[in-house]
């Protein structure tokens, strides 16, 4: 008989035991949770705001080509300073010798000019100025505001897609309407004025190149 009672008592001890070596087990995985800073069902994560990098400035210098996406190419000629009541504001002088036009950009609002292209982005124009126009089915009024707006976007892919899209010397395309030529004419023209700033040649030159990559023959009279 006191032997079956030794033998319950060491039934609830180990009973005890397990008891205490879950709870060990339980307190040591919360401890590395909070460590390893994983959070629980229950907790929101914590999210850390990420500061922005602070744009770097381009600064131009004079006698540097850029891009006015309105106007297209522009020789810088002066950088000048005035003052403006109290503030000083110091200002790019640049010009647009295809429109015979002088801008006035302030150094502050630079971000509307960019820097002309590549030669590796010229030769990519190329390569899209060769590929097939894409011809939509929308009413031409839409169409045309969706090229004007490609125009003076300023960037010179769509530059050359809408140069592509209307060019008129092509099997798809027969004849142009005089606003379709009006569109036509602008876009190849300040892709033209581009392509002549970062080639460095002739506009004769840049001008052949054109038509011989959109497959057109004797027009280059047409679009002086």
């Amino acid at each position: 008989m006191p032997k079956k009672k030794k033998v319950k008592k060491v039934k609830k001890v180990k009973k005890v035991k397990k008891a205490k070596i879950l709870n060990k087990v339980k307190s040591s995985l919360k401890s590395s949770d909070k460590k390893s800073n994983i959070p629980g069902p229950d907790e929101k994560p914590e999210i850390k705001k990420i500061k922005k990098q602070s744009t770097e400035k381009r600064i131009y210098n004079l006698k540097d080509f850029v891009v006015y996406p309105k106007h297209g190419v522009g020789k810088i000629i002066a950088i000048e300073k005035a003052k403006i009541g109290e503030i000083d504001i110091q200002f790019y002088k640049i010009l647009v010798e295809k429109e015979k036009l002088t801008l006035t950009v302030p150094i502050n609002q630079q971000s509307k000019l960019r820097p002309i292209a590549s030669i590796n982005q010229i030769n990519k124009c190329i390569s899209i100025l060769k590929t097939k126009p894409k011809i939509k089915r929308t009413m031409w009024s839409r169409r045309a505001q969706e090229y004007d707006q490609k125009i003076n976007s300023g960037k010179i892919y769509e530059l050359a897609e809408v140069v592509k899209d209307l060019n008129k010397n092509t099997d798809i395309i027969a004849d142009q309407s005089y606003s379709e030529r009006q569109l036509f004419e602008k876009a190849y023209e300040r892709l033209k004025s581009e392509f002549e700033a970062v080639m460095n040649v002739s506009p004769d030159e840049v001008q052949k190149k054109m038509d011989k990559a959109l497959g057109r023959t004797n027009i280059s009279e047409s679009i002086e």
